[in-house]
């Protein structure tokens, strides 16, 4: 039985965030539902076999035809962070390792080339230094800080400059209008990894970002349940060379992890800003401790890009970062000394996590290759979650006093 039709929400441009992050890109059944359906199907009905033939000439907008092509749970979630970042459209992938590689394979071929700051997470280090030269790109790695060395290594066949916008593990900051200038000076497009800015703290696209890629994994999910990825930029390239090669190669968000990234949406805002808050009383909290070589964190005016990052950003992110004393085995015994924060290597978390990048995520690169980036054996990686700022700091400071 047909229920009351109820139609859509008209969206308008004056809503502002938190509103859009709650009703944006809302489909409603006939069923008047308030929280958004899970279409967990895999194929669609046709009305006739002509409509068949038409829809796989032209898809409309809200027509479907197999779900590792579209699907309208999925759709919803993507016209919402499309949405919350102003661009014209975005497509979900399985997770944000998937963003990154089809946001860069679907644009390259043999004999292109691409600059990119070489401070990186390591499985998009595998991608620039293994993947793509086996496939004919030649890769430039520069100095992400360094405006000069990124003009230098432009040339005519740059495709691509890809960068952190703030950069994993280390929490270098970029100056991502000044690297978009250079870029597109060169005819070639910037492609920012934005997980660590969040889209709450940096609106990437007005800076100067041509595509913009994020694991969903991490904030826009926020409690550790489902992987997933999104990239966004413009139509003609999301709907046009992204979306083909998303749907041929298979990287496509299911619609149940689709629902729950939605729900994330919802609280969003409300957690990246009491994270960062949180991060930030912490980071003031440790800062010049005796067990501590530095902290590192984008909202204390000791951070090298401290200025900067107060320019493009609204926060200093969710994310901080230590510098331990005494090596390995001293940070190992930090580690292990504490009590509420979680080992783990995930990070956008409602549960605060700690993870050693020498160990884990940056294990497989030469230790000469880890002291180029800053990653000593005493760094530690710390997602601040959303519990109470007065008991992380007791946590970290218990862990960080036990080792004097």
């Amino acid at each position: 039985m047909k229920g009351p039709d109820i139609p859509d929400k008209i969206m308008t441009d004056t809503w502002k965030t938190r509103t859009k992050l709650v009703h944006e890109g809302t489909r409603r059944s006939q069923y008047g539902e308030v929280s958004e359906a899970i279409f967990m199907t895999q194929g669609y009905v046709y009305p006739s076999a002509e409509a068949a033939e038409a829809r796989f000439i032209e898809r409309g907008d809200d027509e479907y035809i197999y779900s590792r092509y579209a699907n309208p749970t999925v759709s919803m979630f993507e016209d919402r962070i499309a949405a919350l970042e102003g661009a014209e459209a975005a497509f979900a992938t399985a997770t944000g390792m998937a963003a990154v590689n089809g946001a860069l394979f679907s644009q390259l071929k043999s004999g292109d080339h691409v600059v990119s700051a070489k401070a990186l997470f390591g499985s998009c280090l595998f991608i620039l230094e293994n993947l793509l030269p086996s496939f004919g790109v030649e890769v430039t790695f520069v100095e992400g800080t360094d405006l000069a060395a990124w003009k230098a290594a432009m040339r005519p066949n740059t495709k691509i400059a890809f960068v952190e916008a703030i950069s994993n593990p280390t929490l270098e900051v970029v100056d991502i209008k000044g690297i978009a200038e250079i870029t597109h000076k060169a005819g070639a497009k910037l492609v920012v990894d934005n997980v660590f800015a969040t889209p709450i703290f940096q609106k990437t696209l007005e800076l100067g970002a041509d595509i913009i890629v994020y694991s969903a994994t991490k904030h826009i999910d926020g409690q550790g349940r489902c992987l997933g990825g999104v990239v966004l930029g413009t139509k003609e390239f999301i709907r046009g060379d992204f979306e083909t090669y998303v749907k041929h190669t298979g990287g496509a968000l299911s619609p149940f992890n689709a629902w729950v990234m939605l729900k994330g949406l919802e609280t969003l805002s409300l957690r990246c800003n009491a994270q960062a808050e949180t991060a930030l009383a912490i980071a003031k909290a440790v800062e010049g401790h005796p067990a501590l070589n530095r902290t590192i964190f984008p909202g204390l005016e000791s951070h090298p890009q401290y200025a900067l990052a107060s320019k493009q950003m609204s926060a200093g992110g969710t994310v901080i970062a230590l510098d331990i004393k005494g090596g390995q085995g001293a940070t190992f015994n930090f580690l292990n000394a504490l009590n509420i924060i979680l080992l783990s290597n995930n990070l956008g978390d409602a549960k605060s996590l700690v993870t050693h990048p020498a160990t884990t995520t940056h294990q497989r690169l030469t230790p000469e290759m880890r002291a180029d980036l800053g990653i000593t054996d005493g760094l530690v990686r710390i997602s601040v979650g959303l519990e109470d700022a007065s008991d992380l700091i007791l946590d970290i400071t218990q862990a960080l006093n036990g080792l004097d």
